[in-house]
């Protein structure tokens, strides 16, 4: 039987929010796992966690990650690597006064991590470059697999598609009360993404709870197994691509609020600076222990 090293990491922790969660697997270089026994045990934590995120350390602050949802590999997990390497961070002597660490990611190539531990409790990812494409469906449709009267769309903003990570639909909504009241079939959805090469459907409104928030939204990811998604890297990664796109956005840090009316609303940190589009936050460790195989 193998043994692994294995935290369950809640990422976007804050105050009394409780986050997204990850599980993460520690391996050594020498250490590899088939696709088959990561989607296994991706599989295996359905329900428990959006995501399980497979860290190989490769020596010398670089490190490989992978991730899966309990439906397939993910070609971009934001919270995840928020999760991972927010903890690896915190409790390694070696890395803590690391001012930067080198991720690789199987398909959007290499990021950095920036260490904020000591100045903010956190750490910012650069995001993986955007690529914008069409709208793959017209508003009558999305407003229909939304199971919503478009009316409530709003007008002064677009939609738009954005990769960050994920490919991302982005939807406008009038007002918060709407926003945060919407929830779509899960079944329908995920036919609806898996039939339109959508990953993950954000809607926002710039109405928020909090005035010390930007901009509210919501991260729907049925392609990957669970309805909504808690707190989210790449969708708002894309979000804030789309916001600097749109000129709705001047890059100065700001953080954004996500989540239905069913949950304590998480926050995310978004900052544009030397030209990269970075997001960050903090994490929480919940379970800690060895994971057998």
């Amino acid at each position: 039987m193998k043994t692994y090293e294995y935290r369950k990491i809640d990422a976007f922790t804050s105050e009394n929010s409780l986050g997204n969660p990850a599980a993460c697997i520690y391996l050594k270089n020498d250490e590899i796992l088939t696709e088959i026994e990561m989607l296994d045990i991706a599989k295996q934590h359905k329900g428990f966690v959006s995501e399980v995120i497979y860290c190989t350390d490769k020596n010398n602050a670089n490190f490989d990650l992978v991730y899966y949802s309990s439906e397939c590999e993910v070609a971009f997990c934001g919270h995840g690597t928020i999760a991972c390497m927010y903890s690896l961070m915190k409790n390694s002597p070696e890395l803590i006064n690391l001012a930067e660490i080198n991720i690789r990611t199987r398909t959007k190539g290499s990021l950095v991590i920036h260490n904020q531990i000591t100045e903010e409790d956190a750490i910012y990812i650069s995001a993986p470059e955007p690529i914008y494409a069409n709208v793959p469906v017209p508003l009558e449709i999305i407003a229909e697999n939304l199971g919503v009267n478009k009316s409530i769309f709003d007008d002064k903003y677009p939609l738009d598609f954005v990769d960050a990570g994920n490919k991302t639909l982005i939807v406008p909504i009038k007002n918060l009360e709407d926003e945060i009241n919407i929830f779509p079939n899960e079944q329908i959805l995920k036919d609806f993404s898996l039939n339109n090469g959508i990953d993950v459907i954000l809607i926002f409104c710039m109405e928020v709870a909090n005035k010390i928030h930007f901009a509210h939204t919501r991260i729907f990811a049925a392609k990957y197994g669970y309805l909504e998604d808690p707190a989210t890297g790449s969708g708002n990664c894309a979000f804030g691509y789309y916001m600097l796109k749109n000129k709705i956005w001047d890059g100065k840090p700001i953080t954004i609020e996500q989540g239905g009316i069913d949950r304590i609303f998480n926050t995310i940190n978004l900052t544009y600076r030397d030209n990269k589009l970075l997001f960050g936050g903090k994490a929480t460790t919940r379970i800690e222990g060895k994971y057998l195989l």
